[in-house]
């Protein structure tokens, strides 16, 4: 329990002294003070408290952390050995603070944090001696919180109640008084917000602000995540009404603005349980022998207006989030699911870009621009991959949508085939241009009525997932490159890739040796050819995912920005998102932009849009970390009921502490701890990559496949442990 006791107790010590005396000085730097004047901010007037901060201002005087300009008097030194920074702190209870522009990261012992919790960004006195080559310091200032909002479970006592937070990097609980807990029971999960960590206080401050429910709940779980990151899972009343009182109907006023293409043969790819389709296909032969191909997005920009509850609420969401058993939507379902989506036989106002393409997917024309469409069928994945397969328009029982025989219509049948072509081309070109192929297998549950999941699958993209990918990737290029071509230079949003890291490149390199393969890292051609050699390489091998997730983690994130340096993974100098404005609203910027543009419009302000895409990226990454725990969560539930059961596994990755396997047969990842290995004492050989046994020698190495089975599967911590039979050739 990370609390010490309540208990009262009389101490003559004050807590902290050199970090309250450096706190007053900073907090009026032109002002000296005297041993009197802190002993009275300090609230202290004892003999013994006076000595302590006498002593402590000749430690600090002599550190040259203050000066001495008077006789007795005492200033703040400015800015020596100070910095400022992220702290990251360890489950051991130290930390590092990170400063950009210094080679290495300042340690923090645990008594210096001084109230600074995992996140933040702090002020840091860094001292002159090394540890471990690091320089060592101590906390000054917390400048900024990380957070001010927890997820825990709630222990009542009988006058107040404290919050116990399952995360090995927060060391303190925070101190709830009865009155601030709410309808919380005893044991409750909740959600705490963090008012104030008073000076004397071990701990800090808080207030329940939502009971989630009882851990280890389904929904009580899927809330906690949601909490953690800060996701909203509902709408606020004001946003529903705003958006259930549009006028979602097709007008003819309308329609005589945009382009009509209700005529032209249109349909939708997408995955069979999808419920908004934001993107369309239409396909016509020209009489040239060329074919007009129209990527139709819905117009989410008509009804989603600058200024309004629904915008600012989608602003705010920036992302639709996608756990493994719901979809939290950035618009409201009145929109998502029925007026921007491009439902099979309906109008929709769209936003499009056509091309005219010929034989060799070479773009002869383009145009883009707002218009109006009719979608005349709707296909699965699997249906449109059967045509591709087959040539087949019957579409079998087992993978039609309706589950029954379904006839597609013979033009309909042409297009897909033709389009099949047409991607194929255009993928090759990409390829040859150095675009980097991630086809990293995704894990999928079968879910039951009650969301508990009775089965694990793999989502792999083929030929159909491919088409409608480098479509989509064909119209983000091609609207990127029309407004970041002209000329005087024009404010956009931008989907960026940097280069990957030198550093990580070459970790990537001496791991992937370890199983016999190979980087041509000499330029950035030879680089991306040999990646994609390695990605196709270890397809279907048991490393497969482990590598697959290794060299994504070598490459850099992608993000939004307004600053233009092009997509190093898709090998494009101009790349945006503009195919998604239903789940995106960097598409929804990119849309606003483009009609503005065509508009005519002079260009808009940068430093605005950029705060814009900072923030779309933030909530980007909370969602996808909100998406890995959604599925943690369910690969605990889904080892739970399997607990007496061998899996093999390939070791994906060895620490200090433990062996981390995932299993081959469901991707499920769990820790095998050292310290259970009870045929020897093993430890961590950082260049094997392995954990080594002292007596035996016997290795377990990076790659190796193992035999597992479940020790605790933790549904609260999520936290998944195995327990190690051997490996695969000692038990086969």
């Amino acid at each position: 329990m990370k609390r010490k006791s309540r208990g009262k107790k009389k101490s003559a010590k004050i807590e902290n002294v050199a970090q309250g005396i450096l706190k007053i000085l900073k907090s009026e730097p032109s002002k000296s003070f005297n041993y009197k004047q802190i002993a009275a901010k300090f609230n202290v007037n004892d003999a013994s408290s006076r000595n302590q901060i006498i002593k402590k201002l000749a430690i600090l005087a002599s550190k040259k952390q203050i000066e001495e300009v008077d006789r007795g008097k005492f200033k703040i030194v400015p800015n020596i050995n100070t910095y400022t920074g992220i702290l990251d702190i360890t489950t051991k209870g130290a930390g590092y603070v990170m400063v950009e522009g210094l080679e290495n990261d300042i340690f923090i012992p645990s008594n210096s944090l001084n109230k600074a919790l995992h996140g933040d960004e702090v002020e840091v006195y860094v001292f002159r001696r090394k540890r471990n080559g690091k320089s060592e310091g101590e906390v000054t200032k917390v400048i900024q919180r990380k957070r001010n909002e927890f997820i825990g479970v709630i222990d009542i006592q009988k006058s107040y109640a404290f919050v116990n937070i399952p995360d090995g990097r927060m060391y303190t609980d925070i101190f709830v008084p009865k009155n601030k807990i709410k309808n919380a029971e005893n044991g409750d999960k909740v959600l705490v917000s963090l008012a104030d960590w008073p000076d004397k206080a071990d701990s800090p401050f808080g207030r329940i602000i939502q009971v989630l429910g009882k851990p280890g709940e389904h929904n009580t779980e899927i809330h906690a995540i949601l909490a953690q990151y800060g996701l909203p899972y509902e709408f606020p009343e004001t946003v529903e009404k705003y958006a259930n009182d549009l006028d979602t109907s097709i007008q003819s006023e309308e329609i005589a603005k945009r382009r009509d293409m209700r005529k032209t043969l249109t349909f939708t790819i997408d995955p069979k349980d999808a419920k908004d389709f934001d993107d369309a296909l239409s396909f016509k032969v020209l009489n040239n022998g060329n074919y007009e191909i129209g990527i139709h997005i819905a117009d989410v920009s008509h009804y989603v207006k600058p200024g309004t509850v629904l915008d600012d609420e989608a602003y705010e969401r920036a992302t639709s989030v996608y756990l493994v058993d719901r979809v939290v939507p950035m618009l409201p379902e009145v929109l998502s699911n029925n007026a921007c989506s491009l439902r099979p036989h309906e109008e929709k106002y769209t936003f499009s870009a056509v091309f005219e393409l010929n034989n060799e997917a070479v773009i002869v024309n383009e145009w883009y621009g707002r218009t109006v469409t009719y979608s005349d069928a709707r296909f699965a994945y699997e249906e449109a991959q059967h045509i591709i397969e087959t040539k087949d328009n019957q579409i079998p029982d087992e993978i039609s949508l309706t589950g029954t025989a379904y006839k597609a219509d013979i033009k309909i049948t042409e297009a897909v085939l033709k389009l099949d072509e047409l991607a194929k081309i255009m993928r090759n070109k990409r390829m040859g241009a150095g675009a980097i192929s991630f086809d990293k297998v995704e894990v999928k549950f079968n879910l039951d009525q009650n969301s508990n999941p009775v089965g694990v699958f793999f989502k792999t993209s083929k030929d159909a997932n491919k088409l409608i990918e480098e479509f989509m990737l064909l119209a983000n290029r091609k609207v990127s490159e029309f407004i970041g071509k002209q000329k005087p230079k024009k404010t956009f949003v931008y989907r960026v890739h940097d280069e990957p890291n030198d550093e990580k490149l070459a970790a990537l390199q001496t791991v992937i040796g370890r199983f016999g393969y190979k980087l041509d890292l000499k330029d950035r051609k030879s680089t991306t050819r040999s990646l994609n050699g390695l990605l196709q390489e270890v397809q279907g091998r048991k490393e497969q995912n482990l590598v697959d997730t290794l060299a994504i983690r070598s490459m850099s994130k992608a993000e939004y920005t307004t600053d233009n340096i092009g997509h190093y993974g898709l090998a494009f100098d101009h790349y945006s998102h503009f195919t998604s404005p239903i789940r995106r609203y960097p598409d929804v910027m990119a849309h606003r932009l483009l009609q503005h543009y065509l508009d005519g419009g002079k260009s808009v302000n940068e430093e605005e849009f950029e705060e814009k895409c900072k923030h779309s990226s933030e909530m980007e990454n909370l969602a996808a970390s909100a998406e890995r725990d959604s599925i943690k969560f369910m690969q605990i539930r889904f080892m739970q009921d399997h607990k007496e059961e061998q899996f093999l596994g390939v070791i994906s990755g060895v620490t200090e502490w433990g062996i981390y396997v995932e299993i081959t047969t469901n991707k499920c990842e769990g820790m095998i701890r050292l310290k259970d290995m009870h045929d020897d004492t093993y430890t961590f050989d950082q260049e094997l990559y392995a954990a080594v046994g002292k007596s035996t020698k016997k290795v377990y190495q990076l790659g190796d496949e193992v035999y597992v089975k479940v020790k605790n599967a933790d549904l609260i911590k999520r936290h998944l442990d195995f327990t190690l039979l051997g490996a695969k050739d000692e038990i086969e």
